[in-house]
C-alpha cells in the first residue's frame, strides 16, 4: 500500500470510528424515544379470549374445493391448476400478499370438495388429497392415501377489548421426516430440534452456526420423507417462532413418534399454501406461485471482487491490476459505502473516486463492472439531494404522530423510505438513474432488514412505526419483514425503465419469500472461521430450497484474518456456488489471494480458471432455475429423497445434475469421506470411477477439493478460443446419458431455447447426438469424452 492508500484508509477508520462513538448518547436517547412510542401507540393486549374454530356446521362447495363453515370459524380451501393447495381462517384469502407474484392461480376445476367420514370432508385433486376433520385438523395425504402432514385445529387468542389475534397452529409429520427451509439458517441446510424465530435481523456482529435468526427469515418449510415431499408456507409477514421437533420410529415392537411443527405468530392471517411431489416438482410449483428467478447476466457468474475501504480510485485499479498481472479472472469490483460522499446514498466522494464514470468504462473495457452497495437509510439533512426529493413525495416512515421516524445508520442520523408505498418505489426506483450514469452495472442492497444503531432492544424501526403496506395502512411489526422485498422490487422495477435492453442485477442481504424475482442473496456477515464455513454452505442450500437459487458467501469471513488453509479451501467451495464473491470489513484482513503466499495464490488461480471454464454450464443452471426453479446448488438427496442416508448428508452437495461437489471444512484434512448417490461418478481430476449408493474416501491436497461427475452427464464447458464445448463423461455400459445447453444470449431478455443431448455407446465408441424435431443431430460445439481410463 503507497502511502496516499493508507492516509485514505486512516481517513475511512476515522470517519467509521467518529460515526460509532457519535452513536453513544444519540442511540441512547433514540431507544429511550422508541420505547416511549412503542408504549403510546401500541395498546397493551390485555386480557384475551382463546378461540378454536369448534365443529363443522355446513359447506359451501366451489372452485378446486370450497368453504367450510365450524361454530366459531370458516375455513377456505382451494386447489389450483399447478397443483398447490390453500386454505384460509377466519376469511383469509390468497390475496393480497408480498410473496405472489401477480395474481393467485385458477382453481383446479377437477378437484371438488366432497363428504368424508366421521362427519369431516375432503378435497381429491390430481397430485394430492386434503382431508378436513369435523373438528378442523387437516391431512395432506399423497394420492395414495399416506398422510404427509396433520394440521391440528388451530387456536387464537383475541384481546377481550378487540385487536389483532395471535394464533397457533401445530402439526405432526412422518417420523421419517426431515426439515428444510425456514430462509437463511446458520444450522442448516437439516433444521434440527430447536426454535427459530421469523424476524429478520442483523445480529450486529458476524454470525456462526448457532446463531439465529440472521437476514433472511421465511415462513417456508421444506419437508422431505419417504413417501413425498411436500412444502409449506404459511403467508404471514409478522414476527413469530417456528419451533421443530423430528420424529423417531419405533424399533421392533415400539411405536413411531411423529415429527413435531408448532408455529407461533403475533398476527396477520392464518393461511398456508402446500405442494407435493418430488423436490423437482414442489420448487417449481413454488416458483410458478411466487416468481421465476431473476436471471443474473453472464458476467454475474463470474468471480467479484468486493472490500470494505477501497479508499480511492487508485487503490481500486492497484487491485485490477494485481489480478491481471497473476492472470486471475476477475469479472466484478464492489464498492462499499467509503465510496459515498460521508456514507450518503447515491452520492460520491469526488475527492477520492473523481470520475466513476471513466473508471467503470475502462474497467468495462477489460470485462469488469463495477458493483455499487445502496443502504436503505437516507441522511436526514435538508441541501441532500435525496432527502428532500424524499421529502417532496412524502416517501419516509412515520409514527403514529405523523412524525417521520429517525434512526441512525453508518451516515448519522437517518430517515427510512417506506416501501410498502407504490409511490414510494417509484421515486426511489428512479434514483438508481445517477447510479448507471456513474457507471454501475449491478446493485448490492445492504442494511435492509433494516438496520438502525441502538444502544437497547432490537436494531431496527420501532414497532408502533407506521407503513402504508399498499394503502390499506398498518405498523412495522406487518412491514418488517417485507422491507427488504419491496425496496429490491423498488430497485429491479426502477432499472427495467431506466435501462430496458439490459437484465437488472441485485443482490441483497434481507428478504422475503418471493425475493428470488428481483435477485440473489449474499449470506450476509458470516464470521471468519472454519464454523463460519460450514454455515455458509448451509445459508447456501437453504435458501435454494426456498426459492433463491443465486446466493453466495463472503469467501474468507467478514470479520478477521484467516489462515491461508481456510482461505483456500472457502475459495475452492465458492467457486461452485452461484455468487462467488471475495469481501470483508474494515477491520480484517485482505482478501486478495496473492495475500496469502504463493502456494495459495497458484491453487486460487486453478480455481478460478476451472470456474471460468464451468460459465456455460452456471449459465445454462441460471436458465433453468428461471425455468423450472430448480437451484444451481442441490442437496445430495435432490434425486432421491427416499434415501434416508442421503437426507442426512450436509457437506456434499450437487451443482445441477452433473456434479458433485464434495468441499474440505475441516482445517488440516487431505482425505474425506464423500457420500454418493446411486449410479457411477468419475473424479473429474483423475478420471477415476466410483459406484454408489455408497462411500467412498478421496484425498484432498490442498491443490483442490473432490469434484465428481455423474457418467453420462454432458456438460457445457469454455474451450481454450473462449467457444463453447461439452465435455462428456462416458455412460456406464448399457447405459445412456445426456446433458442440456442454453446458449448465452447477452445480458438482455433474449431466453434461448434449451438444447438437449443424449450420449449412449455405439459399439465401442461414445457418440453424442442432438435431439431435437427433426430427429437427433450432430451437436455444433467440440465434443470431448472423458471416462474411457
Amino acid at each position: 500500500m503507497n502511502s496516499m492508500d493508507g492516509r485514505d484508509l486512516v481517513r475511512s477508520v476515522k470517519v467509521v470510528g467518529s460515526a460509532r462513538a457519535a452513536q453513544g448518547l444519540r442511540t441512547v436517547r433514540s431507544a429511550w424515544r422508541r420505547r416511549r412510542t412503542d408504549a403510546v401507540a401500541l395498546p397493551p393486549r390485555g386480557a384475551e379470549r382463546a378461540r378454536v374454530p369448534g365443529q363443522v356446521h355446513g359447506v359451501e362447495p366451489g372452485p378446486g374445493g370450497g368453504l367450510i363453515r365450524f361454530a366459531r370459524s370458516e375455513l377456505q380451501i382451494t386447489v389450483d391448476v399447478n397443483g398447490a393447495v390453500f386454505w384460509g381462517w377466519d376469511g383469509a384469502g390468497p390475496e393480497p400478499s408480498y410473496a405472489l407474484a401477480g395474481h393467485c392461480p385458477e382453481p383446479d376445476p377437477r378437484a371438488v370438495l366432497e363428504p368424508d367420514k366421521d362427519g369431516g370432508w375432503r378435497v381429491v385433486a390430481e397430485r394430492v388429497t386434503v382431508v378436513v376433520s369435523r373438528h378442523g385438523a387437516i391431512e395432506v395425504c399423497t394420492p395414495g392415501g399416506v398422510t404427509l402432514r396433520r394440521e391440528m385445529p388451530p387456536r387464537w387468542w383475541e384481546p377481550v377489548g378487540g385487536g389483532m389475534a395471535r394464533w397457533m397452529q401445530r402439526s405432526e409429520v412422518a417420523a421419517d421426516a426431515r426439515f428444510f427451509g425456514l430462509g437463511g439458517r446458520a444450522s442448516g441446510p437439516r433444521l434440527r430440534d430447536g426454535t427459530y424465530r421469523l424476524w429478520n435481523t442483523d445480529p450486529g456482529r458476524a454470525f456462526a452456526p448457532g446463531d439465529d435468526p440472521l437476514y433472511i427469515t421465511m415462513p417456508v418449510q421444506l419437508v422431505v420423507a419417504d413417501a413425498a415431499t411436500h412444502l409449506v408456507f404459511h403467508d404471514t409477514t409478522w414476527d413469530g417462532t417456528v419451533t421443530l421437533q423430528e420424529g423417531e420410529e419405533g424399533a421392533g415392537s415400539g411405536h413411531d413418534r411423529a415429527g413435531r411443527c408448532e408455529v407461533r405468530v403475533d398476527g396477520g392471517p392464518l393461511r398456508c399454501w402446500v405442494m407435493v411431489g418430488t423436490p423437482a416438482r414442489v420448487l417449481r410449483a413454488w416458483a410458478l406461485l411466487t416468481g421465476a428467478p431473476a436471471l443474473p447476466p453472464a458476467w454475474a457468474l463470474g468471480h467479484q471482487h468486493a472490500r470494505w475501504g477501497f479508499g480511492s480510485v487508485q487503490e481500486v485499479r492497484r487491485i485490477v491490476v494485481g489480478y491481471r498481472e497473476r492472470e486471475l479472472p476477475l469479472d466484478a469490483v464492489h464498492l462499499d459505502i467509503d465510496h459515498y460522499d460521508a456514507h450518503q446514498v447515491f452520492t460520491v466522494d469526488r475527492e477520492h473516486f473523481p470520475n466513476l464514470p471513466a473508471l467503470a468504462e475502462e474497467l468495462r473495457r477489460d470485462g469488469i463492472r463495477l458493483v455499487s452497495i445502496i443502504d436503505p437509510a437516507v441522511k436526514e439533512q435538508p441541501g441532500n439531494a435525496v432527502y428532500d426529493s424524499g421529502t417532496a413525495v412524502d416517501a419516509f416512515v412515520r409514527d403514529a404522530s405523523e412524525n417521520v421516524v429517525r434512526g441512525v445508520v453508518w451516515p448519522g442520523q437517518s430517515v427510512f423510505p417506506d416501501f410498502t408505498h407504490a409511490r414510494v418505489r417509484k421515486w426511489w426506483g428512479g434514483l438508481y438513474e445517477e447510479r448507471l450514469a456513474q457507471g454501475f452495472a449491478g446493485f448490492w442492497h445492504d442494511m435492509n432488514e433494516p438496520t438502525s444503531f441502538n444502544a437497547f432492544g432490537e436494531s431496527t424501526l420501532p414497532r408502533s412505526a407506521r407503513h402504508s403496506l399498499e394503502g390499506v395502512g398498518g405498523d412495522h411489526r406487518e412491514a418488517h419483514n417485507v422491507y427488504a422485498l419491496c425496496m429490491a422490487g423498488a430497485a429491479y422495477e426502477g432499472l427495467r425503465e431506466l435501462s430496458p435492453q439490459v437484465r437488472p442485477f441485485l443482490f441483497s442481504r434481507s428478504g422475503w419469500a418471493g425475493m428470488q424475482r428481483y435477485g440473489g442473496a449474499w449470506s450476509g456477515d458470516v464470521a471468519t472461521g472454519w464454523p463460519g464455513l460450514r454455515a455458509s454452505l448451509s445459508l447456501v442450500m437453504g435458501l435454494g430450497l426456498c426459492g433463491v437459487p443465486y446466493s453466495g458467501p463472503d469467501v474468507g469471513g467478514f470479520d478477521g484474518s484467516p489462515s491461508p488453509e481456510l482461505f483456500l479451501r472457502w475459495f475452492q467451495l465458492a467457486a461452485y456456488l452461484p455468487l462467488f464473491r471475495t469481501h470483508a470489513c474494515l477491520r480484517a484482513g485482505r482478501r486478495e489471494p496473492w495475500e496469502f503466499g504463493a502456494e495459495v495464490l497458484e491453487h486460487a488461480r486453478v480455481a478460478l480458471v476451472e470456474r471460468r471454464r464451468l460459465l456455460p454450464y452456471f449459465m445454462t443452471l441460471a436458465h433453468l432455475a428461471r425455468r423450472t426453479g430448480a437451484p444451481y446448488v442441490r442437496p445430495v438427496w435432490w434425486g432421491a429423497p427416499e434415501d434416508r442416508t442421503l437426507r442426512d448428508c450436509e457437506d456434499v452437495f450437487l451443482l445441477g445434475d452433473s456434479l458433485l461437489v464434495a468441499p474440505v471444512l475441516d482445517p488440516g484434512a487431505d482425505r474425506r469421506a464423500v457420500l454418493l448417490p446411486r449410479g457411477r461418478w468419475y473424479d473429474t481430476e483423475t478420471e477415476r470411477g466410483y459406484e454408489g449408493p455408497g462411500q467412498v474416501l478421496v484425498d484432498t491436497p490442498l491443490s483442490r477439493i473432490p469434484v465428481l461427475a455423474r457418467a453420462g452427464a454432458v456438460i457445457p464447458v469454455r474451450g481454450a478460443d473462449g467457444g463453447v464445448e461439452l465435455e462428456v463423461w462416458a455412460p456406464a455400459r448399457g447405459r445412456t446419458g445426456g446433458g442440456l445447453v442454453v446458449p448465452d444470449a447477452g445480458d438482455g431478455w433474449n431466453e434461448p431455447e434449451i438444447e438437449r443431448y443424449v450420449a449412449r455407446w455405439e459399439g465401442r465408441r461414445v457418440m453424442v447426438r442432438r435431439e431435437g424435431e427433426d430427429g437427433a443431430g450432430v451437436p455444433p460445439y467440440p465434443v470431448r469424452i472423458r471416462g474411457l481410463g
